[in-house]
């Protein structure tokens, strides 16, 4: 079978309910990164970064898998399907999906403050002060903020090297790293890209669905199958 590799973004969850960070109602035109996604911020804020992160959480868990996650997961009968979700929600898991790579972490899991190896999950919606790792330090929300590495992008890249089919759903490309692991895509990979925008005219290679993910994953389908 080929391989079909997935980048997804906020745009696929979105349509879940889950709110966005950087479309016009999204959540940074609310809140600050600087308060809300910075380890400063968490050594300043904590109470209010943890109260955040569960309100996030609760959302997370209250939405439901759409359209086009559970059709990714129906394409595993035909493709070796693999995702690398910029998203820190579990809805691709909970359409079925087999082999998901988070890049920004998962807001269902917390970890250590001190070693970062020590990941958890968080047993309901609330991570709170007083939740201690084994070694007797904080939990924080297992989520990549602002300034720091992203820890997976290695064996993303690796992932996006074997694609014989690159599809692009639910992200502008406008987060890096994220953004750059269409750099390392084999010169033989069919490339597809749906989003609504139209800013994906000067992405050279791509085939662009002008339609939001829910809408175009069904023209994707349908063209490869």
């Amino acid at each position: 079978m080929k391989n079909l590799v997935v980048l997804s973004g906020a745009g696929i969850s979105k349509e879940s309910g889950i709110p966005t960070f950087r479309d016009n109602d999204g959540l940074w035109k609310k809140f600050s990164f600087q308060e809300l996604a910075t380890l400063d911020a968490w050594i300043h804020n904590q109470d209010i970064m943890l109260e955040f992160y569960n309100i996030r959480r609760k959302e997370v868990m209250e939405s439901e898998p759409n359209k086009a996650h559970l059709t990714l997961k129906e394409l595993e009968k035909d493709f070796n399907v693999q995702i690398i979700t910029q998203n820190v929600d579990d809805l691709h898991e909970r359409a079925g999906s087999t082999n998901v790579l988070h890049l920004h972490g998962e807001i269902r899991k917390a970890r250590s403050s001190v070693d970062d190896s020590i990941i958890i999950d968080i047993e309901g919606s609330e991570l709170n002060p007083g939740d201690l790792c084994p070694l007797g330090s904080q939990l924080r929300p297992h989520i990549v903020w602002f300034g720091e590495a992203v820890p997976m992008m290695t064996e993303a890249i690796k992932i996006v090297e074997t694609a014989d089919i690159f599809l692009v759903i639910g992200t502008g490309l406008q987060v890096y790293p994220a953004a750059s692991l269409v750099h390392y895509l084999p010169n033989k990979a069919a490339r597809y890209i749906i989003d609504p925008g139209s800013h994906f005219q000067d992405i050279r290679g791509f085939k662009h669905i002008q339609k939001t993910a829910v809408q175009g994953i069904t023209d994707f389908v349908n063209e490869i199958l």
